[in-house]
């Protein structure tokens, strides 16, 4: 066989490969979680801490205590119009804002209505963030979020 003879040869086999992998039974099509409603947060709505400051030096457990201006703080569960609650966000950045906040050691929940805890963490620095959410724990749209604070813990 010349060199054109096997290159064609080439070329039908790998023809024929590629048709044969064609022929394999479809997947399917991955299916896209359904978008989940998020509530509206209002224009003024901010959520800050008061206490520690940024750059704080803390001890363990370190009081930690929120507000909120433009909507009201509730418990989970209630569907009141601009409300929601609170979630602090330790050593992590913000979650994905279409789903509601994962609840582990790094994403506290405050379901409760409360706007004050006693954080134990260990020695070091840590970041804090508020995440402001509604009666199923997603973000308003758009979401109301504070900037992130750093602090030493002794």
């Amino acid at each position: 066989m010349n060199k054109i003879g096997f290159c064609v040869f080439a070329l039908c086999l790998a023809a024929c490969s590629n048709e044969q992998q064609d022929r394999k039974p479809a997947q399917p099509a991955a299916q896209e979680a359904p978008a989940l409603e998020r509530t509206p947060s209002t224009p003024d709505a901010r959520v800050f801490f008061i206490t520690p400051e940024d750059g704080a030096t803390v001890t363990s457990p370190v009081a930690v205590e929120f507000g909120m201006d433009g909507m009201a703080v509730v418990p989970a569960g209630d569907t009141a119009p601009a409300s929601g609650h609170h979630h602090i966000l330790i050593d992590t950045g913000l979650p994905d804002l279409d789903l509601p906040v994962p609840n582990d050691d790094r994403h506290v929940h405050f379901g409760d209505g409360s706007s004050a805890t006693q954080l134990t963490l260990p020695p070091g620095e840590h970041t804090l963030q508020l995440l402001f959410a509604d009666h199923l724990h997603i973000p308003h749209e758009p979401p109301v979020y504070s900037e992130r604070i750093t602090i030493t813990v002794e």
